[in-house]
């Protein structure tokens, strides 16, 4: 399951999504994000999946990758379903077995949030990760929260260090696989015994891979010292950014999609599931 994480990559192209301006995309995502909460209906919900069917296609990257990447999300959603399907009260009850009773309001409940999740982590993740390198997502971060710096905050060190960990997300991933097959060789079991078990049998993994980290940031301190980076001070940016047309017509999208989810939970409520 680890080596379908794909949180954090950058796949180069030259669709319409990876030339648009980062700081752009950093905007819509945020924007879309907020959408996928304000949306309370069946029919709100069908066109943000029509819009992220959109995203996916514009950005070239295949809808293989995207069901890969939600791999890892089984366990939360199998966790939120149940938790949704058994907790949430309604009407129209369904089954009922001693204390426990699913509602039909609770099933739609649980694919609403199963949906939410999904939705965040494909949309977001297309929209941003996978079509902007960390260097321009370093530089629209800074940009945008430049007036920040004003009142003493470090933008610059803030947007470099979280750019920076995304950045890592794929090799930390590498690594933990390659440790789990260097301790499965030596006989190390990690798939049988009880919950417990199974936690002592991570350390092995946990210690080594603390011990790389370590060193990897300090070797890629001494590489940024080797470099004279100082921060942000007086750095130039080899590429300006500038907002170009195509950002404008999908800043345009995003508007119409607002508008229509919140048009549509007002008068077209096919079924209010939140």
């Amino acid at each position: 399951m680890l080596k379908d994480m794909t949180l954090g990559q950058y796949f180069p192209g030259n669709s319409l999504l990876h030339r648009m301006d980062p700081r752009m995309k950093l905007i819509l995502c945020a924007v879309y994000i907020v959408m996928i909460f304000v949306a309370k209906s069946v029919s709100a919900y069908i066109l943000l999946l029509a819009f992220t069917a959109l995203m996916i296609a514009c950005s070239g990257i295949s809808f293989l990758t995207i069901l890969k990447s939600l791999k890892p999300l089984f366990f939360i959603l199998l966790f939120t379903t149940v938790l949704n399907l058994f907790w949430s009260g309604g009407e129209t009850v369904l089954w009922t077995f001693g204390r426990l009773t699913i509602y039909l309001e609770g099933v739609f409940r649980a694919l609403a949030m199963s949906l939410r999740i999904m939705l965040l982590m494909a949309g977001s993740t297309v929209i941003l990760m996978y079509t902007t390198s960390p260097i321009a997502l370093t530089d629209a971060i800074e940009q945008l929260f430049a007036p920040l710096a004003k009142i003493g905050l470090p933008v610059h060190t803030f947007a470099m260090m979280m750019t920076m960990a995304l950045r890592f997300i794929p090799t930390l991933m590498e690594e933990t696989q390659k440790i789990i097959n260097a301790q499965k060789a030596r006989g190390a079991d990690f798939d049988s015994g009880n919950l417990l078990a199974r936690a002592k049998a991570l350390v092995p993994i946990l210690i080594p891979l603390f011990i790389a980290q370590f060193r990897r940031a300090e070797e890629l301190a001494t590489a940024m010292e080797c470099r004279s980076y100082r921060g942000g001070s007086g750095r130039t940016r080899m590429t300006v950014l500038h907002f170009a047309c195509r950002d404008y017509l999908t800043a345009l999208a995003v508007a119409v999609l607002c508008a229509g989810i919140i048009l549509l939970n007002i008068y077209f409520p096919i079924y209010t599931i939140l």
